[in-house]
């Protein structure tokens, strides 16, 4: 049984409602036009679904409990409206602000966003950088004032809706190779452009850029947190990160599982339900088994982030299963649905084309893999015996 209260519950409520209200109707148009409209963040801040963790004073809920951010990427990715990416506004890029930035900032900047005025994005990803973002080549020069920022960023979520993004580049590329800073960069500063707005296999309203930097002057005010310390501020924050692709797959994966019973059962095959087939009974028995056990081990990982307990192996081995069962459960839900389950029109194909991304995001499989492999080597490693 799952552990949410009286409140969350009411709140699971509310915000399934605003799905369909605000969302539901009109995401073939937005997929149609490549971008939500923002508008919906708005509509979402009034509303009091963004940001919810933060402070009252800043427009938040004062909900720290990670469960409320579930709850909404639970829904959204069941109503199949989670290319509108609030969560990454939300929950992976303010808490940047609020954890490294100062006074100032935090005032300035997160009350428009707990009202959805303001549209985040962060730009880590460049064209020969992804998950070693040791690798990037953006680049921030000291001047007097502040920083001139050179560089380029590419597939960037919410790269043309954003007002606001947090931008990392090397303040000391030569001398200290390792040293990343993040930088607060604002549209309308000089220099700072967006490409067109990238097409993608799924995901078809999410809007993803590429951002160009040319010789952007930033106020020293916008560096966020401390000079070089941004490799550190970024891998603190990409457990949490995981855990949240790790949400995202396994409530993609239940509705693919869910609209293929539905399929199977109104399916008439040989004059049966397609249900009545042992070989489908079976494919999704064991679906069902591996969903089952993965929400078990995904509420627990919730339950470790809440207590600050959750370490990195431990996101990236959640992060691992969740995504590569989804790739397995979409699958064999276009399997189940035969020549349907090919056509845009079914659901469950969109399922199929969205859920590709998540082998690669937030870290792709190779790279969870790398980091669950080094500790099982590691001198800090345990038996499963020593557990006990």
């Amino acid at each position: 049984m799952r552990s949410f209260t009286q409140e969350q519950q009411l709140f699971r409520q509310a915000f399934r409602k605003f799905l369909q209200v605000e969302a539901q109707p009109n995401m073939e148009q937005w997929r149609e036009e490549g971008i939500v409209d923002r508008r919906l963040f708005e509509k979402a801040g009034e509303s009091g679904f963004l940001l919810t963790w933060a402070p009252e004073a800043l427009g938040g809920l004062a909900e720290p409990d990670f469960r409320f951010e579930q709850i909404m990427i639970e829904e959204s990715q069941y109503a199949m409206t989670s290319d509108w990416y609030a969560t990454l506004h939300s929950r992976i890029v303010a808490p940047y602000i609020f954890k490294f930035g100062n006074e100032s900032q935090i005032s300035r900047y997160l009350p428009e966003c707990a009202a959805g005025r303001s549209v985040l994005a962060i730009a880590m990803t460049e064209p020969n950088a992804g998950s070693d973002l040791a690798g990037i080549q953006s680049t921030a020069a000291k001047v007097p004032g502040g920083y001139v920022l050179n560089g380029s960023k590419i597939y960037i979520s919410n790269g043309i809706n954003a007002d606001v993004v947090i931008v990392a580049a090397k303040t000391e590329p030569k001398h200290a190779p390792r040293a990343i800073s993040l930088f607060i960069i604002e549209r309308g500063m000089p220099g700072f452009e967006r490409g067109k707005n990238l097409k993608k296999i799924g995901k078809k309203a999410q809007d993803t850029a590429e951002l160009f930097f040319t010789d952007v002057f930033v106020p020293a005010e916008n560096l966020l947190g401390e000079e070089g310390q941004g490799l550190t501020y970024l891998v603190e924050s990409l457990a949490e990160e995981r855990l949240i692709a790790a949400v995202e797959a396994l409530s993609s994966a239940k509705k693919a599982f869910d609209l293929s019973v539905e399929f199977a059962n109104d399916r008439l095959l040989f004059g049966k339900p397609l249900s009545a087939m042992q070989h489908t009974r079976f494919v999704l028995a064991e679906l069902k088994a591996q969903l089952d056990m993965q929400q078990v081990y995904v509420d627990h990982c919730v339950t470790l982030l809440n207590e600050k307990r959750l370490t990195g192996v431990e996101a990236a081995q959640v992060k691992l299963l969740t995504t590569e069962t989804l790739s397995k459960v979409v699958d064999q839900a276009v399997q189940i649905h035969g020549g349907a389950g090919y056509m845009d029109e079914y659901p469950v194909s969109r399922l199929y084309a969205d859920a590709r991304v998540s082998r690669i995001y937030a870290g792709s499989s190779e790279v969870m893999k790398h980091i669950i492999g080094k500790d099982i080597f590691s001198e800090e490693h345990k038996s499963y015996l020593d557990t006990f």
